[in-house]
């Protein structure tokens, strides 16, 4: 008879794990509202406002009640914990599985298969002894492949540059809805959810149609990830509260220098000269933009520094989510694809279930409800998400990743272009230096590396039996 008692603890930490979570969402409620949280629902009868029962307030909306430049602490705090109550569950789970040797046992069912989905690991046979990513290549035929580069260049462009004005538009934008009342739309955590939830539904076809859903990676394994990938998107939602587009775009230009710092501490990387030279030539570009770009609206030293934060938090976690990838593919054998959809998958969980717990979906389709604009909006900002993520994908193993770089940085000037003349951003002419600096940096960082790469085959090439007596090939810059 099989032993049903493990899958009974299992499903006692779940339960307990909810209990939780409806306490401290019930104790959060009553301490950020101040009472019961609720307002008073009116309407107008031959010009008198008639009160009726009283409306409640989500913890959302009780958040978004608090002062701007505060209230995103509260949220993050507040989403932390949502996120929490699905991770730490789940380490729960994975040490009993592991201490009682769960996945070891002979007798399945549907239950057990889940959990052996979610932490069964891969055998030493299926592990990859490469990175497992798509080798960016050329066919050959060169029409053929200026014509895939022309497609690329384009899918890049549109998507990304359509989700950079949609996404500035969305976050510091009004909507108007049928009574001509604007309001803005605050909860950057739902934007992140409909991107991924999108972005897993369109890989988990395509992997379905490809009969590739079998995972050699541990589905856990995608958790850390995860975590990282929603709290950079959402710290890069928020910081537009605080900064404009522009400077949003060129701090992530610096994404080189916490990449560099992760890869030191992850993954124990060395890096050359040129790399730290244009690290600092990045760094210098952005302090110009910074001290010569101006926005009326976001002039004080308060949401100025609270915008730098927010950027470094996102710059920070975006970093981390590289490398971890990174490591993932050199361990297990995957296509970018099934990384997308894991990623997705566990984003999608964790979102939803911060929002359940502070009511975000009632309020951001209430204001789907009275806005519609908004709602075309974010379905499109999702749809181009999606399917910029494809993009750069099916670019970087046709083209490598040298031709994306180059691409996505021709991306980043026209979305600053864009963004200066939809939404009247005004650049002193020592931010555009700045801007030219940062974008000379990205190029020298391309044509350094493909110098190095090609001295090293050159190297390689002549060092018949050697390559001891001969050092270790340097570029001088």
């Amino acid at each position: 008879m099989r032993n049903v008692v493990p899958d009974l603890i299992i499903c006692f930490i779940v339960i307990v794990t909810v209990t939780v979570v409806r306490l401290v969402s019930n104790i959060l409620h009553e301490s950020l509202g101040e009472g019961p949280g609720t307002i008073p629902a009116a309407i107008v009868v031959d010009g008198v406002a008639v009160f009726r029962e009283e409306q409640t307030l989500t913890l959302s909306q009780l958040i978004d009640r608090r002062s701007k430049e505060y209230s995103w602490l509260i949220r993050l705090s507040v989403n932390t914990f949502g996120y929490l109550c699905v991770f730490v569950p789940g380490v729960l789970i994975y040490k009993y599985t592991r201490r009682i040797k769960y996945l070891e046992r002979s007798d399945k069912s549907p239950f057990s298969n889940v959990i052996r989905f979610c932490f069964g690991g891969a055998s030493d046979g299926e592990r990859a002894d490469g990175r497992g990513q798509d080798k960016g290549g050329k066919s050959g035929n060169s029409m053929r492949d200026f014509i895939l580069l022309l497609w690329c260049l384009f899918g890049l462009m549109a998507s990304y540059l359509t989700w950079g004005v949609l996404q500035e538009k969305i976050m510091t934008q009004e909507y108007e809805n049928a009574d001509k009342k604007k309001a803005h739309f605050k909860d950057s955590q739902f934007l992140v959810f409909t991107n991924r939830v999108l972005g897993f539904m369109i890989t988990a076809v395509y992997l379905t149609v490809r009969k590739q859903l079998k995972q050699r990676a541990p589905l856990y394994k995608f958790s850390y990830a995860s975590f990282s990938n929603i709290m950079s998107a959402w710290f890069q939602y928020e910081a537009l509260k605080f900064v404009n587009f522009p400077t949003q775009v060129l701090a992530k230009s610096c994404k080189i220098i916490p990449v560099m710092m992760m890869g030191k501490i992850i993954s124990r990387n060395k890096y050359e000269f040129y790399e730290y030279l244009t690290a600092i030539m990045i760094s210098v570009g952005m302090i110009f933009f910074l001290t010569g770009s101006t926005d009326e609206s976001k002039t004080t030293a308060m949401t100025t520094l609270t915008g730098v934060l927010l950027l470094i938090c996102y710059m920070t976690f975006d970093s981390f989510t590289s490398n971890w990838q990174g490591e993932l593919f050199k361990t297990y054998s995957m296509s970018s694809i099934q990384m997308m959809c894991g990623v997705n998958l566990f984003s999608t969980l964790f979102t939803a279930a911060s929002l359940s717990m502070q009511g975000g979906f009632s309020s951001s389709l209430e204001f789907a409800a009275e806005h519609p604009k908004f709602v075309l909006d974010c379905v499109v900002l999702s749809i181009s998400s999606a399917i910029g993520q494809l993009f750069i994908f099916y670019t970087i193993a046709t083209f490598g990743a040298v031709v994306f770089t180059i691409i996505m940085t021709l991306r980043q000037a026209i979305a600053i272009l864009l963004s200066c003349l939809i939404y009247k951003h005004s650049i002193s002419f020592l931010g555009i230096v700045g801007v030219m600096i940062v974008f000379l940096a990205i190029f020298l960082r391309v044509y350094c590396n493909q110098r190095l790469k090609a001295i090293k085959r050159r190297h390689a090439g002549t060092t018949d039996g050697s390559s001891a007596l001969v050092g270790k090939p340097r570029l001088n810059v």
